[in-house]
């Protein structure tokens, strides 16, 4: 039964996910909001909130490896496995802005949220509050420093003569089903944990984590299929980058985090800075500075080696 509750779990949470997706972009371009502003904002919020709901509820039930594990084990599936399957999929030519920006921003947040846990394993709500004043210094740079980039407003190819109602419906209902999901994915993963006899932390990083994701891999896909390709990997790593200012900001607010496990802070984090700094000299593995099958295998053999050692 325990299985069965995370993967009803999960099923209620993409579903809950590709609603709240779908309701918050086409009323943000309802109210004529900057296509390259919703891509950057909108999508990688909505993409990112099932583990902002996953990681709240674990904070309030008292499951803070949860919580926390959650975001490492999203953020390590995202570089790894996300894209290393888009890249498997169709080679990817990288962008400068991605060696000025987008890369260096990661990393420098990356950094700033292991030292704020490593200090004393734990978050409190005035860390939050950094992180959340963080994301909104992030957000206000790259809002000035992409106005002027006509590349973005291509961002996205959506409808918007969607109804008013429709959309209350699809963010009501996407709503309702992050919530439910998210109940009964925590138990069942508690549950899980019990019977088989294995931490919290390692059913957060692994099946939790991979669970949250799908919402990033399948956003990425389509992108790609709608000849998108920058929008794959600006996703990520503007997913990445509010799970742990926005997700874990807005959690340590409603509820501190707490003794949080050490294998959690002394290995599992330095996986996830590994492997987002790995993607740097990955990508000077061709010239032309392509994300190609090569680089996208070698994503996929590290994640499967961090899944492996950790079972």
């Amino acid at each position: 039964m325990a299985f069965l509750a995370l993967i009803v779990g999960i099923i209620l949470l993409i579903k809950g996910g590709e609603l709240l997706f779908d309701g918050s972009i086409a009323i943000s371009l309802k109210l004529k909001i900057p296509k390259f502003i919703v891509g950057m904002t909108v999508v990688s919020f909505a993409t990112s909130a099932p583990e902002l709901i996953v990681s709240i509820q674990a904070a309030i039930m008292g499951y803070p490896d949860l919580a926390l594990g959650n975001i490492v084990g999203s953020n390590i599936a995202n570089v790894a496995f996300v894209l290393g399957i888009i890249i498997i999929i169709t080679p990817i030519k990288v962008d400068k802005v991605f060696f000025k920006t987008d890369w260096p921003i990661m990393m420098v947040i990356t950094l700033l949220f292991f030292l704020l846990f490593k200090n004393d394993n734990s978050l409190s709500t005035n860390e939050g509050i950094v992180l959340l004043i963080t994301l909104l210094i992030y957000l206000t740079f790259l809002i000035l420093y992409k106005r002027n980039d006509s590349e973005e407003d291509a961002l996205l190819n959506y409808q918007n003569d969607i109804t008013f109602s429709r959309i209350f419906s699809q963010l009501i209902f996407g709503g309702f089903f992050l919530w439910l999901g998210s109940e009964v994915l925590i138990k069942g993963a508690v549950e899980l944990a019990t019977q088989i006899g294995i931490s919290e932390r390692i059913i957060s990083i692994s099946i939790v984590a991979f669970g949250t994701s799908i919402p990033e891999l399948s956003t990425s896909i389509v992108a790609i299929l709608n000849k998108e390709k920058g929008i794959s990997i600006g996703n990520l790593i503007g997913s990445n980058i509010f799970d742990m200012l926005g997700v874990m900001g807005i959690t340590a607010i409603i509820a501190p985090i707490n003794n949080v496990d050490q294998e959690l802070i002394q290995s599992d984090f330095i996986w996830m800075l590994v492997i987002a700094f790995l993607i740097l000299p990955l990508i000077f593995i061709n010239k032309r500075y392509i994300f190609g099958r090569i680089e996208g295998i070698i994503l996929i053999s590290i994640y499967v080696a961090f899944i492996s050692r950790i079972f």
